[in-house]
């Protein structure tokens, strides 16, 4: 049976682009509305006529006269008791081992509507945002397409929330203040630690740093360096090392008050870090057991003859320096005896391409998103003319833009079961894109659906990824698991008889491919593309990326409304 399905959305974020495209994939008629206000959510079901509404991510409350017609059915990031709205924020500030998701149905009360599924996981010691994208997304669509199933089959009951179940230990907590997190240098490491990770990415934690009050994002545990509480210590790729109560924290991002998120360095500015000592990054490391806890953005490993390149940008955004260090380390690995090289991305997020923040606060954004796109297609052109090597793109999280194509520039692209990618550009002010994508996305879907891809500008699931040939697989439970997998596969392909005849495959494909069009020409024609986005008398693109950065409007993948795709067509097969 299908169902026709309206998803109520604040934003459009991973999550409820996930949802849309399960729920699509299992032949489910998907509509999406961004819903503002209660008039906006009123006109939307009038519209669509749903026979089940989806509130996979709403900040607001729904209408009474919506939720008491229709089936609403709330995705709540918290335990079955569990009301308020800073559910995931208390649940790391105290530290809870487990915590799950519940989809209940609105009623009067928010939070304290029929039970109609829920779904746990172990908590880690990582950013709110991180959870977010992977443990709760996970259980929130377990919860999810049980919900939809149950309320598909027709006769099943909801359950009462009723706390006097010995089974029932969420209770009502208030919405958190800014004073709950605020930073204390004195106090002690992990604390202030869980702290900043439960206001990432969004408000961050309120922080004094050299007499500078702003908010602070990306938090990593120092483990050695020690001054005293909110001394700057050192910095490092962006960074800034503070000395806590105990020890000391590493911060990658600042906000100021009005200001958008950009690196800790370049908000303090040099006049605040005058005399603070830079500390290089270590040099990787080769020893595959050894846990090396310090803070960098890009390291490299050795496991027999695969290398693991892992690069962990925040948000998953790339800057002209970020692109220019992950080439060198890129260049680096491919000097190796190895056979294979695996490129990890970040556990969070794979890559989202160009730094937008970077470029908004640049002193010229149009000089600067040049930059930006001419040090990405410099990487991606490495990656696709390695011939010495087996490589491999490895997508823990999820992708956009020119992040997607960036993982398919590699031989073998696998994701995460789970990921979500959005392998267009255009959402933001028409932007055209590059990275080679003329040539590396028809080359995996064909051009007829490396068209539908970019113009549509619709999510696609692992499921979808796979089926279309823009992925090679889609597997693992969980980071850890697909870790684990990856590093199984990627010995099998580095067997020296295997890979032999991969790599004299993949040559005779690259020269063939170089004879029909230069790989030089596809980068040329997107340039010029992209020179009449960022210098041309349309102002399109720097208008989007100012409204997407000041958070004037939902990313640029959201679409005020939008239904489920068309049938995906068979891959192309490439020469």
């Amino acid at each position: 049976m299908s169902l026709r399905i309206l998803f109520l959305c604040t934003a459009y974020n991973g999550l409820a682009q996930r949802a849309w495209a399960e729920l699509s994939e299992l032949g489910h008629q998907v509509a999406v509305q961004v819903a503002a206000d209660a008039a906006t959510m009123r006109a939307a079901v009038a519209r669509e006529r749903p026979q089940l509404i989806v509130a996979p991510m709403l900040k607001s409350a729904i209408p009474e006269d919506i939720w008491r017609r229709h089936v609403c059915l709330i995705v709540h990031p918290g335990i079955v008791g569990d009301r308020g709205p800073s559910s995931l924020d208390w649940a790391i500030l105290e530290r809870e081992p487990d915590w799950g998701v519940t989809v209940l149905q609105a009623a009067e009360e928010m939070d304290a509507g029929d039970i109609w599924a829920s779904a746990g996981f172990a908590m880690r010691a990582v950013p709110k945002s991180q959870l977010y994208r992977h443990e709760v997304a996970d259980a929130a669509l377990r919860a999810l397409l049980l919900a939809v199933e149950r309320f598909e089959s027709g006769d099943y009951r909801p359950q009462a929330l009723d706390y006097a179940r010995a089974d029932v230990r969420g209770r009502l907590r208030p919405g958190i203040r800014a004073s709950d997190r605020e930073i204390d240098w004195h106090g002690d490491t992990a604390s202030l630690h869980d702290r900043i990770r439960s206001a990432d990415s969004a408000p961050g934690a309120r922080v004094e740093l050299a007499g500078l009050r702003c908010h602070a994002f990306g938090a990593h545990i120092e483990p050695s360096l020690r001054g005293r509480p909110g001394e700057l210590l050192g910095r490092r790729e962006g960074a800034v090392c503070v000395g806590t109560g105990d020890g000391a924290l590493w911060l990658s991002h600042l906000r100021e008050k009005d200001g958008i998120k950009l690196p800790a360095t370049q908000v303090l500015g040099e006049r605040r870090l005058a005399g603070v000592a830079q500390r290089p990054p270590r040099p990787a490391t080769s020893v595959a057991a050894r846990r090396d806890r310090a803070y960098r953005q890009i390291r490299y490993r050795e496991i027999g003859a695969v290398g693991y390149l892992h690069f962990d940008f925040y948000n998953g955004a790339m800057s002209t320096g970020q692109c220019d260090r992950l080439r060198t380390a890129f260049l680096q690995a491919r000097r190796r005896p190895t056979r294979a090289i695996v490129l990890m991305g970040g556990q969070d997020i794979w890559s989202n391409g160009i730094h937008l923040n970077a470029i908004e606060a640049a002193a010229d954004p149009a000089l600067e998103s040049w930059r930006n796109i001419l040090a990405m297609n410099a990487l991606v052109r490495e990656i696709v003319l390695t011939e010495s090597h087996l490589v491999i793109s490895a997508m823990q999280g999820n992708a956009g833009a020119g992040g997607v194509i960036l993982a398919l520039a590699a031989d073998q692209v696998w994701a995460r079961r789970g990921a979500v990618m959005n392998p267009h550009y255009k959402g933001m002010g028409g932007l055209y894109g590059s990275e080679y994508w003329t040539y590396l996305l028809p080359r995996r879907v064909g051009q007829a659906m490396a068209q539908e891809l970019t113009e549509e500008l619709r999510p696609l699931g692992t499921g979808a990824a796979e089926r279309i040939g823009l992925i090679d697989a889609a597997f693992g439970t969980g980071v850890a698991d697909f870790a684990a997998h990856v590093e199984q596969r990627a010995e099998r392909l580095a067997d020296p008889t295997a890979w032999r005849k991969a790599v004299a495959l993949k040559r005779r494909h690259r020269a063939a491919d170089e004879r029909r069009k230069p790989l030089e020409s596809y980068g040329a024609e997107e340039l010029a593309h992209m020179y009449r986005n960022f210098f041309g008398a349309d102002r399109s693109y720097h208008e989007a990326r100012r409204r997407f950065v000041r958070k004037n409007t939902a990313p640029c993948e959201a679409a005020a409304a939008h239904s489920a795709p068309t049938p995906a067509r068979p891959a192309q097969v490439p020469a």
